[in-house]
Order: structure tokens, then C-alpha cells, then sequence
């Protein structure tokens, strides 16, 4: 069945899933900012430059990330300005989820007899 459209919420998993790795993730927040040379990329991330080189290559496939060469530097920077805007809004609903737990722990350390039936 070649030809056939892959649904939008299936490509939109697939994307999640191709972002969905914690070294992909810290690229994509130090490229935020600027451009940067993989040799910074890896002093940062420290991993082996081969486990970097790989998914960095993952992300230029996808074209999350373009290379160029500057020298005999490689630098990296974000393909589009709506991936480091995802970023800050992914942070932005992590940081709501965290302090809506952080409320609920709260209430949970309250004492029981302070309190009363509507909020057990």
C-alpha cells in the first residue's frame, strides 16, 4: 500500500518519538541560543563523540538541526526558530506540572486533623 498518507496525529507521535531522547533534547537547548561547534556540544553533553555524532546525525536527517563547517569545526544550529519555541513552551507546561505536584505534596504533609471532609 505505497502512496498512502500517514495520518497527522501518527507523524505528529513519530516526531515526538524522533525528539524523544535526552541527548537530542540537551542539543536542541544549547543550540537555542546560538550556533555552536560540536566540540562544545560535547564538552557540555560529555558522552562519546561517536554517541554524539549519532544523534546529531538523527536530528540533521529529520531536519530538526543544519551543519556547516567553519574551519575545521563542525557547527550546529536549530533549523527553525519552532523548535526552540517548543522547547521553552514544553518547559513552561513541565514547570506547571511540577508545581501542581508540589501543591498536591503539600496538602498530602498536612496534618490530618487540620484537615477537613471536603478536601480529603
Amino acid at each position: 500500500m505505497t502512496g498512502m498518507a500517514v495520518p497527522l496525529y501518527q507523524a505528529k507521535a513519530e516526531f515526538f518519538r524522533m525528539l524523544g531522547h535526552p541527548v537530542r533534547i540537551r542539543v536542541l537547548e544549547l543550540l537555542q541560543d546560538s550556533p555552536r561547534p560540536v566540540r562544545e556540544l560535547l564538552a557540555e553533553i560529555a558522552i562519546e563523540p561517536s554517541s554524539l555524532s549519532q544523534q546529531l546525525a538523527i536530528l540533521r536527517r529529520h531536519k530538526i538541526v543544519m551543519s556547516r563547517r567553519e574551519g575545521s569545526s563542525v557547527v550546529y544550529e536549530i533549523a527553525s526558530s519552532d523548535v526552540a519555541e517548543l522547547l521553552r513552551v514544553s518547559r513552561r507546561i513541565l514547570t506547571e506540572l511540577i508545581a501542581g505536584q508540589n501543591e498536591l505534596l503539600a496538602e498530602l504533609r498536612e496534618p490530618e486533623s487540620g484537615r477537613t471532609a471536603t478536601s480529603l
